[in-house]
This record gives C-alpha cells, sequence and structure tokens, in this order.
C-alpha cells in the first residue's frame, strides 16, 4: 500500500469514525453493568466524534471514499445498538424505548439499506442523498437515546418521552415511505451508461 493510499486511510476523520466504533462495545458493557453515568459519558462522546468527523473532512478536505462508508456505518452501528440496549427494561429505569420504536427505527435502516443495495445491483446507483425529512428522523433518533440515557442518569421520567416517542415513529415511518418512492422512482429509470 502505497503512503499516500495509508494517508487518506488513516486520517483524521476516518480515525474519529473509528474510534465512535470502537466506542460501541465499551458504552455497551457499561450498560450491561449497570454504569449509567459512564454509558451516557460515552455515548456523548461518541456523537462528539460524530460532529467532529464530518467538520475536520470538510475543514481539511480530506472526504474519502472509505470515510463516506465509514461514518454512516458508524453512525447506523451506534444507533442501533443504543435503541436495542435501551429496550431492555432489566438493564434501564425508569424509562426504557419501546420495543415498537426500537423495531421501526431498525426495520426502516433494513430497508433503505436493502433498496440502495438493489439500486446499486440493478442500477449502478452509488449516491443517495438524504432528504429533509430523512434528516428530521436522523435527529429524532439521536434524541431518543439521548433523553432516554440523560433522565435515566437523573433517574426521573418525563411525559415528554412519551411525545418524543410518537414524533419519532411519525417521522421514521414517513421517512421510510418518502425513501421508497424515491427508490422505486430511481428503479424506474433507464439505466444511466
Amino acid at each position: 500500500m502505497s503512503k499516500n493510499k495509508r494517508n487518506d486511510i488513516l486520517n483524521l476523520p476516518n480515525i474519529l469514525s473509528l474510534l465512535r466504533i470502537f466506542l460501541i462495545p465499551v458504552f455497551l458493557v457499561l450498560m450491561v453493568n449497570r454504569k449509567i453515568t459512564e454509558a451516557f459519558i460515552v455515548f456523548l462522546f461518541a456523537g462528539l466524534t460524530d460532529i467532529l468527523d464530518g467538520f475536520t473532512a470538510r475543514l481539511l478536505h480530506q472526504k474519502t471514499k472509505i470515510g463516506a462508508f465509514l461514518d454512516p456505518a458508524a453512525d447506523k452501528l451506534l444507533m442501533t445498538a443504543s435503541f436495542i440496549i435501551l429496550t431492555l427494561p432489566s438493564l434501564n429505569s425508569p424509562n426504557v424505548i419501546p420495543v415498537w420504536l426500537t423495531v421501526s427505527v431498525i426495520g426502516r435502516d433494513l430497508l433503505i439499506a436493502s433498496a440502495a443495495l438493489v439500486l446499486f445491483k440493478l442500477k449502478g446507483q452509488k449516491t443517495f442523498l438524504p432528504s429533509l425529512l430523512g434528516k428530521t428522523c436522523t435527529v429524532l433518533q439521536v434524541l431518543v437515546p439521548l433523553l432516554v440515557l440523560f433522565l435515566n442518569v437523573r433517574q426521573i421520567s418525563s411525559s415528554l418521552l412519551i411525545w418524543l416517542y410518537y414524533l419519532t415513529l411519525i417521522f421514521t415511518l414517513l421517512s421510510a415511505v418518502h425513501y421508497a418512492f424515491i427508490g422505486y422512482r430511481m428503479l424506474s429509470r433507464p439505466r444511466e451508461v
């Protein structure tokens, strides 16, 4: 591997994405051992690496093909892990994420990933731009584990949480339908040569 290739892979944004992936098992172990405050801090730090990797990639002009894969993969792994672990009542109190919300969030991601794979295989489609609905959905999906962890650290419940769950569900379903429609339109278009 040439030195330039190695520098492309080991740039700061990619290192931050890899760090986020390595923080996931740390977060999960802390949750299983009921160290909620420490788990919350690790989750916040992982979120900070997400903000920093995008910022540094743009600022330092270090966008790479591997980074375009690593960043969203790290995000999805962290979100999936946090939703699943925060759905387990035996590990969380007083707040848990409802199973129906976790299933809808993971189901949407699986649907989008499957559709992207089909579009890539059949149409050669490599880029998929996020929509406003998708971005709103992502923000809500990040707020859910963040707020659940925060409230569990404080050992308080809030009636706002159920509203956040329903709002997240609505945007998750709307964005799934929206992306399905976009995917259908892409699939219906003639393949570009």
